[in-house]
Protein backbone atom coordinates (compact mmCIF):
# COMPACT_ATOMS: atom_id res chain seq x y z
CA UNK A 1 0.00 0.00 0.00
CA UNK A 2 1.64 3.52 -0.64
CA UNK A 3 2.06 5.97 1.56
CA UNK A 4 2.93 8.82 -0.45
CA UNK A 5 3.66 9.26 -4.81
CA UNK A 6 3.82 11.61 -7.53
CA UNK A 7 4.23 11.88 -11.26
CA UNK A 8 6.76 13.84 -12.94
CA UNK A 9 6.62 14.32 -17.11
CA UNK A 10 9.61 15.31 -18.44
CA UNK A 11 11.28 15.31 -21.63
CA UNK A 12 13.43 12.48 -23.16
CA UNK A 13 17.32 11.92 -23.10
CA UNK A 14 17.04 12.32 -27.41
CA UNK A 15 14.59 15.30 -26.93
CA UNK A 16 15.88 18.77 -28.73
CA UNK A 17 14.23 20.91 -25.66
CA UNK A 18 14.74 20.01 -22.19
CA UNK A 19 11.08 19.94 -20.17
CA UNK A 20 9.34 19.37 -16.90
CA UNK A 21 6.01 19.12 -15.76
CA UNK A 22 3.78 17.97 -12.71
CA UNK A 23 1.40 15.05 -12.86
CA UNK A 24 -0.55 13.71 -10.16
CA UNK A 25 0.38 12.95 -6.53
CA UNK A 26 -1.01 12.15 -3.36
CA UNK A 27 1.82 14.18 -0.92
CA UNK A 28 0.29 13.65 3.03
CA UNK A 29 1.90 16.08 5.41
CA UNK A 30 0.91 14.95 8.65
CA UNK A 31 2.21 14.06 11.31
CA UNK A 32 5.01 16.42 10.63
CA UNK A 33 7.84 16.05 8.42
CA UNK A 34 4.83 13.52 6.98
CA UNK A 35 5.61 10.67 4.60
CA UNK A 36 4.62 13.31 1.46
CA UNK A 37 7.93 15.82 2.87
CA UNK A 38 9.79 11.92 3.42
CA UNK A 39 9.12 11.29 -0.23
CA UNK A 40 10.40 14.42 -1.96
CA UNK A 41 13.23 14.46 0.42
CA UNK A 42 14.58 10.49 -1.08
CA UNK A 43 13.65 11.63 -4.31
CA UNK A 44 16.33 14.57 -4.01
CA UNK A 45 18.68 12.13 -2.49
CA UNK A 46 18.68 9.76 -4.97
CA UNK A 47 19.26 12.03 -7.83
CA UNK A 48 21.53 15.21 -6.05
CA UNK A 49 24.79 13.46 -6.55
CA UNK A 50 24.36 12.97 -10.17
CA UNK A 51 23.65 17.11 -10.88
CA UNK A 52 26.89 18.99 -12.67
CA UNK A 53 28.28 20.64 -9.63
CA UNK A 54 27.92 23.96 -11.33
CA UNK A 55 24.10 23.89 -10.68
CA UNK A 56 23.96 23.26 -6.93
CA UNK A 57 24.21 26.96 -6.39
CA UNK A 58 21.54 27.79 -8.69
CA UNK A 59 19.33 24.65 -7.56
CA UNK A 60 19.62 25.98 -3.91
CA UNK A 61 18.10 29.85 -4.94
CA UNK A 62 15.11 27.82 -6.91
CA UNK A 63 14.29 26.12 -3.54
CA UNK A 64 14.18 29.34 -1.70
CA UNK A 65 12.02 31.39 -4.55
CA UNK A 66 9.40 28.37 -4.99
CA UNK A 67 9.54 28.56 -0.80
CA UNK A 68 8.89 32.20 -0.59
CA UNK A 69 6.09 31.54 -3.22
CA UNK A 70 7.85 34.31 -5.81
CA UNK A 71 7.21 34.06 -9.32
CA UNK A 72 10.09 31.55 -11.08
CA UNK A 73 12.03 32.62 -14.52
CA UNK A 74 12.07 30.22 -16.32
CA UNK A 75 14.39 28.50 -17.50
CA UNK A 76 16.21 27.06 -14.45
CA UNK A 77 18.77 24.52 -14.19
CA UNK A 78 18.14 24.42 -18.50
CA UNK A 79 14.72 23.34 -18.35
CA UNK A 80 11.63 24.87 -18.77
CA UNK A 81 9.07 24.08 -16.15
CA UNK A 82 5.45 23.88 -18.07
CA UNK A 83 1.87 22.90 -17.51
CA UNK A 84 1.30 21.16 -20.61
CA UNK A 85 2.30 17.21 -20.80
CA UNK A 86 1.79 16.34 -24.25
CA UNK A 87 4.81 14.26 -25.57
CA UNK A 88 6.56 13.67 -22.26
CA UNK A 89 7.92 10.60 -20.42
CA UNK A 90 6.67 9.59 -16.99
CA UNK A 91 8.37 9.03 -14.25
CA UNK A 92 6.25 7.78 -11.21
CA UNK A 93 8.23 7.92 -7.35
CA UNK A 94 6.10 5.93 -4.69
CA UNK A 95 6.65 5.58 -0.43
CA UNK A 96 5.14 2.12 0.15
CA UNK A 97 3.94 0.27 3.14
CA UNK A 98 5.18 -3.41 2.95
CA UNK A 99 4.02 -5.02 6.23
CA UNK A 100 5.66 -3.10 9.01
CA UNK A 101 8.13 -1.60 6.40
CA UNK A 102 8.58 1.29 4.28
CA UNK A 103 10.20 1.16 1.55
CA UNK A 104 11.16 3.48 -1.96
CA UNK A 105 9.78 2.83 -5.30
CA UNK A 106 11.80 5.79 -7.64
CA UNK A 107 11.59 5.35 -11.53
CA UNK A 108 14.53 7.23 -13.30
CA UNK A 109 13.38 7.24 -16.55
CA UNK A 110 14.08 11.05 -17.03
CA UNK A 111 17.45 12.73 -15.80
CA UNK A 112 18.27 13.01 -12.15
CA UNK A 113 17.56 17.42 -12.47
CA UNK A 114 14.69 16.40 -14.09
CA UNK A 115 13.86 14.38 -10.62
CA UNK A 116 15.09 17.03 -8.49
CA UNK A 117 13.38 19.72 -10.11
CA UNK A 118 10.18 17.97 -9.80
CA UNK A 119 10.40 17.38 -6.21
CA UNK A 120 11.15 21.48 -5.62
CA UNK A 121 8.13 22.22 -8.07
CA UNK A 122 6.05 20.55 -6.23
CA UNK A 123 6.82 22.75 -2.60
CA UNK A 124 4.97 25.22 -4.40
CA UNK A 125 1.81 23.40 -5.34
CA UNK A 126 1.67 23.65 -1.56
CA UNK A 127 0.26 25.64 1.31
CA UNK A 128 2.32 28.81 2.00
CA UNK A 129 2.25 27.54 5.29
CA UNK A 130 3.61 24.02 4.62
CA UNK A 131 6.21 24.89 1.81
CA UNK A 132 9.20 25.88 4.45
CA UNK A 133 8.96 22.41 6.80
CA UNK A 134 8.54 20.69 3.66
CA UNK A 135 11.23 22.48 1.68
CA UNK A 136 13.32 21.89 4.43
CA UNK A 137 13.20 17.76 4.15
CA UNK A 138 14.47 18.87 0.83
CA UNK A 139 17.85 20.35 1.73
CA UNK A 140 18.38 17.65 3.94
CA UNK A 141 18.16 14.85 1.14
CA UNK A 142 20.06 17.57 -0.82
CA UNK A 143 22.80 17.05 1.76
CA UNK A 144 22.63 12.98 1.82
CA UNK A 145 25.45 10.96 0.80
CA UNK A 146 24.36 7.80 2.09
CA UNK A 147 22.69 5.25 0.70
CA UNK A 148 19.39 5.08 -0.70
CA UNK A 149 17.54 3.19 2.38
CA UNK A 150 15.69 3.14 5.63
CA UNK A 151 18.64 5.44 7.49
CA UNK A 152 17.80 8.03 4.74
CA UNK A 153 14.11 7.46 5.46
CA UNK A 154 14.56 7.83 9.18
CA UNK A 155 17.22 10.85 8.53
CA UNK A 156 14.46 13.00 6.76
CA UNK A 157 11.78 12.08 9.46
CA UNK A 158 14.25 13.47 11.93
CA UNK A 159 15.69 11.05 13.96
CA UNK A 160 18.48 8.76 13.97
CA UNK A 161 16.99 5.77 15.14
CA UNK A 162 13.74 6.71 13.16
CA UNK A 163 10.12 7.71 13.35
CA UNK A 164 8.40 4.50 14.75
CA UNK A 165 5.22 5.41 12.49
CA UNK A 166 7.53 5.20 9.40
CA UNK A 167 6.97 1.41 9.23
CA UNK A 168 3.36 1.13 10.49
CA UNK A 169 1.03 2.24 7.22
CA UNK A 170 -1.01 5.06 5.75
CA UNK A 171 -2.61 6.12 9.15
CA UNK A 172 0.20 7.39 11.70
CA UNK A 173 -2.69 8.72 13.68
CA UNK A 174 -4.67 5.25 13.95
CA UNK A 175 -1.44 3.75 14.61
CA UNK A 176 -0.56 6.41 17.53
CA UNK A 177 -4.45 5.66 19.44
CA UNK A 178 -3.84 2.01 19.00
CA UNK A 179 -0.28 2.35 20.99
CA UNK A 180 -1.88 4.23 23.75
CA UNK A 181 -5.41 2.30 23.61
CA UNK A 182 -7.91 4.87 22.68
CA UNK A 183 -8.95 2.69 20.11
CA UNK A 184 -12.28 0.81 21.44
CA UNK A 185 -12.80 -2.82 20.40
CA UNK A 186 -14.96 -2.07 17.65
CA UNK A 187 -12.75 0.57 16.39
CA UNK A 188 -14.29 3.83 17.80
CA UNK A 189 -12.10 6.32 19.32
CA UNK A 190 -12.05 6.77 22.95
CA UNK A 191 -11.51 10.40 23.44
CA UNK A 192 -9.14 10.54 20.81
CA UNK A 193 -9.42 14.21 21.31
CA UNK A 194 -9.38 14.82 25.08
CA UNK A 195 -5.22 15.81 25.60
CA UNK A 196 -5.72 15.43 29.40
CA UNK A 197 -6.86 11.30 28.49
CA UNK A 198 -4.03 11.12 26.14
CA UNK A 199 -1.56 12.47 28.75
CA UNK A 200 -3.09 10.47 31.45
CA UNK A 201 -2.97 7.12 29.30
CA UNK A 202 0.41 8.34 27.98
CA UNK A 203 2.04 8.33 31.71
CA UNK A 204 -0.03 4.81 33.02
CA UNK A 205 1.38 3.30 30.25
CA UNK A 206 4.56 4.47 30.78
CA UNK A 207 4.95 3.51 33.42
CA UNK A 208 3.51 -0.32 33.30
CA UNK A 209 6.50 -0.24 30.47
CA UNK A 210 9.26 0.54 32.93
CA UNK A 211 11.46 -2.14 34.15
CA UNK A 212 11.10 -0.90 37.58
CA UNK A 213 7.68 -2.05 37.38
CA UNK A 214 7.78 -5.50 36.08
CA UNK A 215 8.26 -3.89 32.47
CA UNK A 216 10.46 -6.35 30.15
CA UNK A 217 14.24 -4.57 30.20
CA UNK A 218 15.16 -5.47 26.79
CA UNK A 219 11.56 -4.17 25.02
CA UNK A 220 11.47 -1.08 27.65
CA UNK A 221 13.28 1.32 25.31
CA UNK A 222 11.75 0.80 22.09
CA UNK A 223 8.38 0.79 23.97
CA UNK A 224 9.21 3.64 25.36
CA UNK A 225 9.96 5.51 22.06
CA UNK A 226 6.83 3.99 20.54
CA UNK A 227 4.36 5.83 23.94
CA UNK A 228 6.31 8.95 23.23
CA UNK A 229 5.73 9.13 19.63
CA UNK A 230 2.06 8.16 19.77
CA UNK A 231 1.94 10.98 22.86
CA UNK A 232 3.67 13.55 19.80
CA UNK A 233 1.23 12.73 17.08
CA UNK A 234 -1.71 12.89 18.92
CA UNK A 235 -0.89 16.26 20.62
CA UNK A 236 0.73 17.93 17.52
Amino acid sequence: MFVAEFEVFHSRPIAPTRRVALGDHELPLDPHPGAGAILLGAVMAANIGALDLDLHDELNNLMSEVEAGRRISQPRLRHRFQADRIGLQRSHHRLVAKGQRLELELEDRGAPVQQALAAVYLVGTLDPARRRPVMDVIRKGAHWRGSIDERLLSHLAGRSTGHPWLGVGPDPVRWARDVLGLVGPDGDDIDALDRRAIQRQFRQLLRDAHPDHGGVTEDAAKRIEELAEARRILLA
